[in-house]
């Protein structure tokens, strides 16, 4: 049986969603090699559209997109599945987005810079969250 953070191959699926292209492939590929099955969308509206289609554990959702804003990505998201963990990358200065979106139900968030194992934890403990 698959547990309610896997899929059928055993790995957490992931939903990274960042505007920026370079930075979410290189992740995309960090985490692969973590054994999560990761989906990568490039703006609000496509990581909106990848969730219609598509169940995941956990969603990383950057706060500062050109096409949307991260908070109504994020409501919108909790709207589609709200039992899927969202953790929320911010920059330095955004703080106060990043707790506003902690009101509307992210599970936690990250400020960019940050180190890859913190991210990586912060998924792990998400994963574990997962009421399903």
């Amino acid at each position: 049986m698959v547990s309610a953070t896997q899929d059928e191959t055993g790995r957490l699926r992931l939903l990274l969603v960042d505007d920026e292209v370079g930075f979410t492939t290189v992740m995309a590929k960090r985490l692969t090699r973590r054994n999560m099955e990761v989906t990568m969308a490039f703006s609000g509206t496509q990581g909106i559209q990848t969730l219609r289609v598509k169940q995941f554990d956990v969603a990383v959702l950057d706060l500062k997109m050109e096409d949307m804003d991260g908070i109504e990505v994020l409501k919108i998201f909790k709207i589609m599945d709200p039992n899927m963990p969202v953790i929320m990358l911010t920059g330095h200065g955004s703080e106060k987005s990043a707790n506003e979106g902690i009101q509307h139900g992210a599970y936690d968030y990250l400020t960019k810079p940050y180190e890859f194992t913190e991210l990586l934890e912060k998924i792990r403990q998400a994963a574990i969250s997962i009421k399903r």
